[in-house]
C-alpha cells in the first residue's frame, strides 16, 4: 500500500479554491520596488485573480485534500 500524498503546505498558503473549483491567487510584483510602477499598474495589480485552467492541474495534486 502506497502512503498518503502530502499537501504541500507552501502551496496551500498561496492559493484558495473558488466553490465552482477554480483557483484564487495574488497577484505578483507588488511586494517591493513599486515605486518605479505607474499607480495604474499598482491598481490593477491589487486583489486576486483566478489561475489558468492549464497551470490549476498540477497545483490540485499539491494541494492534496484541500483541493475539492
Amino acid at each position: 500500500m502506497m502512503p498518503k500524498m502530502k499537501t504541500h503546505k507552501g502551496t496551500k498558503k498561496r492559493f484558495r479554491i473558488t466553490g465552482k473549483g477554480k483557483i484564487k491567487h495574488r497577484q505578483c510584483g507588488t511586494s517591493h520596488l513599486a515605486n518605479r510602477m505607474s499607480h495604474k499598474r499598482k491598481r490593477n495589480l491589487r486583489g486576486t485573480t483566478v489561475l489558468a485552467e492549464a497551470e490549476s492541474v498540477a497545483l490540485r495534486e499539491a494541494l492534496g485534500k484541500y483541493s475539492y
